[in-house]
């Protein structure tokens, strides 16, 4: 069985979730990005995701540290915790049932994966 099974869930869906991101124009929640126009914004906003995906691939590929995936276990969570804070932002887009079954996703895979991790 693949070490932290959950934790590549979890990133799956959290992956997704950028993809519906975008759907939802994630950028008008950010102050910066929120001030610029909308092309402008949304081409900054999916760009910035470049270099984080390549990271993030660059680390698992070698094989990734336990501080890196107990880490991103712990953003998974606090991801879903931002995104109840943010509900309420009259720009939040995440209002369907798929966007907050990503959110929530990623965040019981981060938490079932923590779990399993300190269960050792």
């Amino acid at each position: 069985m693949v070490d932290h099974l959950f934790f590549y869930w979890g990133l799956g869906l959290l992956l997704t979730h950028e993809m519906d991101a975008v759907r939802c124009r994630e950028w008008k929640l950010f102050i910066i990005l929120s001030g610029l126009k909308e092309p402008t914004a949304y081409r900054l906003f999916t760009a910035l995701h470049i270099p984080l995906y390549g990271f993030l691939l660059q680390e698992l590929v070698q094989g990734p540290a336990t501080v890196l995936v107990i880490g991103l276990d712990a953003f998974f969570v606090i991801h879903v915790l931002l995104h109840f804070l943010f509900s309420q932002h009259p720009a939040y887009g995440f209002t369907s049932w798929f966007s907050w079954l990503l959110i929530i996703g990623t965040g019981l895979c981060g938490l079932l994966d923590l779990a399993f991790y300190l269960s050792r």
